[in-house]
């Protein structure tokens, strides 16, 4: 017999999965579910495979999220769901179907064609390595090869934000603010609405920063962590904003989606 998780989720596609794991880590973050495992089956072309995803499902209890895109497996899925008596979540049928009816259009019912080889794809990989090799200010002669340009200070997630941006399609280079060094004098021939200053609550960059050197076994009364540093180093960073005249974005309490979407859309 499996052995169950108190919340089990299954996400079924005939592609990776990506789409709807998206959706459920996003559904979640609305719910306190402790002991939740999500497990993908990917790659799902025939009913055979569909039924003993769905077993697996039924025995531990829990719920599937599927994208399919062939009429019949999604027809299938619906009628293991009703037999096994278990919850199942279309996550493009309905907007397949919205697009169909909306636009007198058939979908070409291919799975995995958001994976597709094409320009948007390299573009996103050739975006990716510009992330790796220019992180955290490595370069600044790549501030002017870049899409987007993140400031701020230590530890207020301009890598991560960077990864997701380029994953995205965006060439974004990330540099850290320090009052004790001069900001790169490229900022300032960057094309408008390309720079971005990121600012947080001292109070949360405070406890970020604690952890951190917890994690790392060292000190937490170091200066780097101390709430006179965390304010003067923030103020810094306000004044160069100002002085950039760039956006400023607050992410204390955002996600990294959030924070970058933001920037998209200013873009």
């Amino acid at each position: 017999m499996v052995q169950a998780s108190s919340h089990f989720i299954a996400i079924c596609s005939d592609s990776i999965g990506e789409t709807a794991e998206a959706v459920v880590q996003a559904t979640m973050r609305q719910f306190e579910l402790p002991d939740t495992e999500i497990k993908r089956f990917m790659n799902v072309r025939d009913e055979d495979e569909l039924s003993r995803v769905m077993e697996e499902v039924a025995e531990r209890r829990g719920f599937v999220a599927y994208t399919l895109v062939q009429p019949e497996l999604r027809e299938a899925m619906k009628e293991e769901a009703v037999r096994l008596n278990v919850r199942a979540v279309d996550i493009m049928g309905p907007m397949m179907q919205a697009f169909a009816d909306t636009f007198h259009n058939d979908p070409k019912e291919k799975p995995g064609l958001l994976h597709r080889m094409d320009d948007n794809y390299f573009r996103r990989v050739e975006a990716l390595d510009f992330a790796v090799q220019y992180d955290d200010g490595k370069d600044v002669s790549a501030i002017l090869k870049a899409d987007i340009v993140l400031l701020g200070v230590s530890r207020i997630s301009k890598t991560p934000l960077s990864m997701f941006l380029a994953h995205k399609g965006y060439k974004t280079v990330n540099i850290p603010i320090v009052p004790e060094l001069t900001p790169p004098a490229q900022l300032k021939d960057v094309q408008h609405g390309r720079v971005f200053g990121l600012t947080i609550q001292p109070e949360l960059l405070l406890k970020i920063r604690s952890e951190r050197l917890k994690v790392m076994g060292l000190p937490n009364n170091v200066q780097y962590a101390t709430s006179a540093r965390v304010e003067e180093e923030i103020a810094y960073a306000q004044s160069l904003f100002k002085e950039l005249s760039c956006p400023v974005i607050d992410v204390t309490d955002k996600a990294i989606e959030e924070t970058a979407g933001l920037i998209i859309r200013m873009l």
